[in-house]
């Protein structure tokens, strides 16, 4: 699904009531993988801070790069969202019911990849957290938004959306082929990354990083090479 352009978190929609918001997020197809990198997963002394940690991750999909839905640019990259006023903007745009009830399980101040998806270089670009928990998408009530569902009511919303903002970029961008490696030696292995829905639900654009009754934590990173953030599956 493609996404539309975001308005800053908290302006008011053209002729509605309800909350202001910004672009949108995209149902998108799986992203074939580049070049294969050799690098290996570390687990350090942090992995043990991070399970003191039991707030969720998440991974949120994007496009970075020009894409005309309905005649709306849906491109959003992170360099989009740390350009917005306060480094903030709404999530909205998501029209897939296992993704908007990822969004509605969401809390302040949790964590998110930001992942740029559909492009010619798929991967993790920065970190990002909630600031505004769920609340109804005005897109879906727009005719004029490439999101625009006419079957859901102002009364009883269907689809919603929360607001994040910018925490940073990766030391270095994590690409799709690399992740890709991590995931297959983890299936062979029964390690964590074995499960992961970037990989298992590859058209979910919202993706929890939490796996198991006591969301085992594994520090996918050190802090050069293979830095990424602490993580729970």
């Amino acid at each position: 699904m493609p996404r539309a352009r975001k308005r800053p978190a908290g302006a008011a929609r053209p002729d509605k009531k309800g909350p202001g918001g910004k672009r949108t997020k995209t149902e998108d197809p799986g992203e074939a993988s580049a070049k294969v990198e050799n690098s290996s997963l570390q687990e350090t002394s942090a992995s043990r801070d991070c399970g003191k940690n039991l707030s969720s991750y998440w991974l949120m999909k994007s496009e970075p790069e020009s894409r005309l839905e309905r005649g709306v640019d849906v491109k959003f990259s992170i360099e989009d969202l740390r350009a917005q006023p306060k480094q903030t903007a709404c999530w909205d745009g998501v029209r897939n019911y296992q993704a908007r009830n990822f969004l509605r399980a969401m809390k302040l101040e949790e964590e998110a990849f930001f992942y740029h998806s559909n492009c010619r270089e798929p991967g993790i670009a920065g970190l990002m957290k909630i600031v505004k928990e769920a609340y109804p998408d005005h897109t879906q009530f727009e005719k004029n938004n490439p999101h625009y569902d006419p079957s859901s009511k102002e009364d009883n919303p269907k689809w919603s959306m929360v607001d994040v903002q910018f925490v940073r970029m990766m030391k270095r961008f994590i690409p799709l082929a690399e992740l890709k490696t991590h995931h297959q030696a983890h299936r062979a292995t029964g390690g964590p990354l074995k499960n992961m829905a970037l990989f298992t639900r590859q058209r979910l654009s919202v993706q929890p990083l939490t796996r198991g009754k006591n969301g085992s934590r594994l520090l996918i990173t050190c802090q050069s090479d293979h830095e990424f953030t602490c993580t729970s599956w």
